[in-house]
């Protein structure tokens, strides 16, 4: 069983150009203090000889070191803007030299505050030096474990994220295909018996691969997404003619949000190619979609018929299986896709957090 590392904040955007996470954010901010007591429980309980005044030494080690945790906290949190303009190297490095700086300006204070309040004699020579000395040498080892720390949890992310963009578009690649292959399939056996609608049809497709395509070809909006779902299910109904009925039921949906593309054609290609198409008579595919407590949720029912062949539901359950990844991929656990197959009907459940 493998231990969870806690993940840092980071800021979004162009302006998160080093490793360093956001230290104005409150979760970094609880993780540093945390670490912080933690070494002043292991400062108190690392002296040699009598116990008897590490714990009551313990409130003033503790207090130190959040007394230096906060302040190097609040003023990386206030030079993150020109700490990004360093790069990674550099900001480390201008980092640790913060770091230093406070626990020597808060040392020397320290060591004033409890030599006028008699917390402690300057009867040992050398001690004044051994108290700032030791302060820095310490300071410089944990924080320069806590920046590495912060170093190789950034490139695990950066990792993660690169591994995730390739296996996105591997997926979205693998999807493609299919959407193309059946439109000009659909467009083919109208060439000959209506030549002027094939014509029409093919301007269509090429009109949607043009919006598709500019846009990256991995993520887009929901009013892309429904236009290009409105766009397919014109040239699959020139095809079927009757045999296939639409119900659209959308509601006030927020046509900005962002989601992977091609994510609710496929579903629309599953109910015309599973659903329909075995029917003699065809079907009525009902497509709902709402906004409920920001999130987004579209139903897409169909008509099936009483027993399929293996090999369509085979490319059914690899179709489904590909939305769920790309879900997964982008939206993590928020993003699902549910199937239900009861009383002759299959209905396809997509849910997704609101994200402009």
């Amino acid at each position: 069983m493998k231990a969870s590392i806690p993940t840092l904040p980071y800021r979004d955007g162009a302006a998160q150009n080093t490793f360093l996470p956001d230290f104005c954010h409150i979760r970094t901010v609880f993780i540093i203090v945390v670490i912080a007591e933690l070494l002043a429980f292991v400062l108190a309980l690392a002296p040699q000889g009598q116990s008897s005044g590490r714990w009551s030494d313990l409130s003033l080690i503790s207090l130190f070191m959040q007394w230096v945790a906060l302040t190097c906290t609040a003023l990386l949190c206030a030079c993150r803007t020109h700490l990004d303009k360093l790069g990674n190297a550099g900001a480390g490095l201008a980092s640790h030299g913060l770091i230093l700086l406070v626990t020597a300006v808060l040392s020397e204070t320290a060591y004033r505050i409890g030599l006028n309040n008699g917390l402690w004699h300057a009867s040992t020579p050398g001690w004044h030096s051994e108290f700032l000395l030791r302060n820095i040498l310490i300071s410089a080892i944990v924080s320069a474990v806590i920046l590495r720390y912060f170093y190789v949890q950034h490139q695990t992310r950066m990792n993660a994220a690169a591994e995730s963009r390739a296996r996105f578009q591997a997926l979205q690649a693998r999807i493609r295909p299919h959407f193309i292959f059946n439109s000009l399939n659909t467009i083919a056996s109208l060439t000959r018996s209506h030549p002027a609608l094939a014509e029409e049809l093919i301007e269509d497709l090429a009109d949607l691969f043009r919006v598709n395509l500019a846009h990256g070809a991995t993520l887009g909006t929901l009013e892309e997404e429904l236009a290009l779902a409105r766009r397919y299910l014109k040239i699959e109904q020139y095809r079927l003619g009757d045999r296939l009925r639409l119900k659209w039921q959308l509601d006030d949906l927020p046509r900005d949000a962002t989601l992977p593309s091609l994510l609710i054609q496929p579903l629309l290609e599953n109910a015309i190619y599973h659903g329909i198409e075995p029917l003699v008579e065809g079907g009525e595919i009902r497509i709902q979609g709402y906004l409920r407590k920001k999130r987004i949720v579209f139903i897409i029912s169909n008509p099936v018929a009483e027993e399929s062949c293996s090999a369509r539901r085979r490319s059914n359950h690899m179709a489904l299986d590909n939305i769920r990844e790309r879900l997964a991929i982008h939206f993590g656990p928020a993003g699902t896709l549910t199937t239900t197959p009861a009383h002759g009907h299959f209905t396809a459940t997509l849910v997704f957090p609101y994200q402009r």
